[in-house]
């Protein structure tokens, strides 16, 4: 499976599910968006193997991704998941910081998760490459792709401008002769981040457009089992704000969880509008001025926000705007997904590699 076929569902409600495996991570990177440590905490495995066994074949996300901290600290538990995944016809894949690349070789178990999985993907940058080298990443990678493994890798840099960008991307079109996807984003103030890493501050405008978000679509399992509706790190770190907690998968199936996922006012309203329109437009209480995420982390406190909205999206008109947003959403594909999430710059990158 290949990187554009997992971005270009992004944008479709519960057509996927983000699973953190665990918060523990042995890197200690300046920029981890999680603040992950060894002593950081993780789901209880058998909780999360009874979520995913509430998969059907009928009623199942077409994707299982997996993540951290380091999800290859538990490559047991990985393996497991991505199995009882595809035994229902859900596809997996797992994002790694790579830190067993360092030892030339792929650890059993780790070697075995990887294998169960429909695509592994590594995250590279500047701070992991203190830790573990490039040339060590991308021959682990190479080795996978000699067995016939659909790869790729996440990199991230401080702007469209950083040098490390340009660096990264260069050595891995020449190692694997532009056939390996990459998808490049941004540092984000998150985490460790926040405490060295600045972005410019938001500029109040005049108008405010309707902006959907694309990040509320996949429900994600926190590290504590609890599910949000985003991956934004202070919602997964928690605690989230009422309005983007989706459940529980100590107490909620699958079934449960997308039916919220795909059903709630709220979350039609984000995806549709975007938290500032909503602010803007229909809150009394929430002021846009910190910014997309930092104004839909404010919306719960409004309850005639929330009447407000649940009258809107129960109108014929509404749900055919959100028919129509979404087909748009869909037929743009991974390179839009990539462009709106990442660095424009570099989206056509993740279609490196596409079978013609």
């Amino acid at each position: 499976m290949h990187l554009a076929d997992v971005l270009s569902l992004r944008p479709v409600p519960a057509a996927g599910v983000t699973v953190g495996i665990t918060r523990r991570c042995p890197l200690h990177c300046a920029h981890c968006s999680t603040s992950s440590t060894m002593a950081s905490e993780e789901g209880a495995a058998d909780m999360l193997i009874a979520f995913v066994e509430s998969f059907g074949a009928e009623d199942r996300p077409e994707i299982l991704a997996m993540s951290g901290g380091e999800a290859m600290l538990r490559p047991r538990l990985v393996r497991e998941l991505a199995e009882r995944a595809r035994s229902v016809g859900t596809r997996s894949v797992a994002l790694s910081g790579m830190f067993f690349a360092s030892s030339g070789r792929i650890p059993s178990p780790i070697k075995e998760a990887i294998n169960a999985l429909d695509h592994f993907s590594a995250s590279i940058d500047a701070f992991h490459e203190r830790e573990v080298s490039r040339i060590n990443v991308l021959r682990v990678l190479d080795s996978l792709l000699a067995d016939g493994k659909d790869v790729s890798i996440h990199v991230c840099g401080r702007d469209a401008d950083d040098p490390y960008l340009e660096s990264i991307i260069e050595d891995v079109q020449r190692a694997f002769n532009g056939t390996v996807p990459m998808f490049v984003n941004y540092i984000s103030p998150f985490g460790r981040a926040r405490e060295w890493f600045r972005r410019d501050t938001p500029i109040r405008r005049e108008n405010i457009d309707a902006n959907p978000c694309g990040s509320a679509a996949w429900p994600l399992v926190a590290f504590d089992g609890t599910v949000v509706a985003c991956g934004n790190d202070d919602v997964v770190v928690g605690p989230a704000p009422e309005h983007l907690r989706l459940g529980h998968i100590g107490t909620d199936d699958w079934a449960t969880i997308r039916a919220r996922c795909v059903n709630f006012s709220m979350m039609r309203a984000i995806r549709l509008f975007g938290p500032e329109y909503l602010a803007d437009r229909l809150s009394t209480r929430t002021s846009v001025c910190d910014g997309y995420c930092a104004t839909c982390m404010k919306l719960s406190p409004d309850p005639a926000l929330h009447q407000r909205i649940a009258e809107i999206m129960s109108r014929r008109s509404t749900v055919s705007l959100e028919e129509y947003v979404s087909t748009m959403q869909i037929s743009a594909g991974a390179v839009s997904f990539a462009r709106r999430h990442g660095v424009p710059r570099y989206a056509e990158l993740v279609t490196c590699g596409v079978p013609t």
